[in-house]
């Protein structure tokens, strides 16, 4: 007697094999991280990378856009959107961060790394800048995304002491002075 095979849930797969890599590629990172590790972690055989999505490398693209969608996103100086972006990053550093952040064997990643952090933290800063008329709009919101990136893994790495102690809201509080700083202007409630 044969069993009859088991029917594959692409949809579901598709979803375990994101799951599992964005966990990887935030404990280990890209380069660090198997195809093999991917697809022992999500169940499913490893193989299935390729066929649903054509590569570890277009896995991360998927899973960056699996995050964040097309969504346009308010910018960093928004009290809100800071303080949800600081505690999910700070509890589990972004794959595209990190792509974009720390040095990348894989050319492609970073520069797709790259392209995601424009379109969802600098593009938003530079337009507000422009939009208030200052100079200099977009060395602005790339100081400002600077900071906020730096402080995050930093504060993930132990690097500076005092940051890496610090209560996550005294740390928010200074980092949203610092960002409207960047306006040339502290933000209302700094004062």
């Amino acid at each position: 007697m044969s069993e009859t095979p088991r029917r594959r849930d692409a949809a579901r797969s598709r979803q375990e094999l994101l799951k599992a890599a964005g966990e990887l590629f935030a404990e280990r990172g890209f380069e660090r991280t198997t195809i093999r590790e991917i697809g022992e972690r999500a169940g499913v055989d490893p193989a299935l990378i390729a066929r649903y999505f054509g590569g570890k490398t277009q896995l991360y693209l998927a899973l960056v856009q699996s995050e964040h969608g097309d969504e346009p996103p308010t910018d960093l100086l928004d009290q809100e959107r800071l303080g949800d972006l600081f505690e999910r990053l700070q509890r589990r550093p972004s794959p595209f961060l990190q792509s974009v952040m720390l040095p990348s064997d894989d050319p492609y990643v970073h520069e797709t790394g790259q392209a995601h952090l424009y379109r969802r933290l600098v593009d938003p800063l530079r337009e507000r800048f422009e939009r208030e008329g200052l100079d200099r709009p977009r060395l602005r919101a790339e100081i400002a995304v600077a900071a906020f990136g730096g402080v995050l893994l930093a504060r993930s790495a132990g690097a500076l002491e005092r940051l890496a102690e610090a209560d996550a809201a005294e740390v928010l509080e200074l980092l949203h002075r610092l960002l409207g700083g960047v306006r040339g202007q502290l933000p209302p409630d700094a004062a």
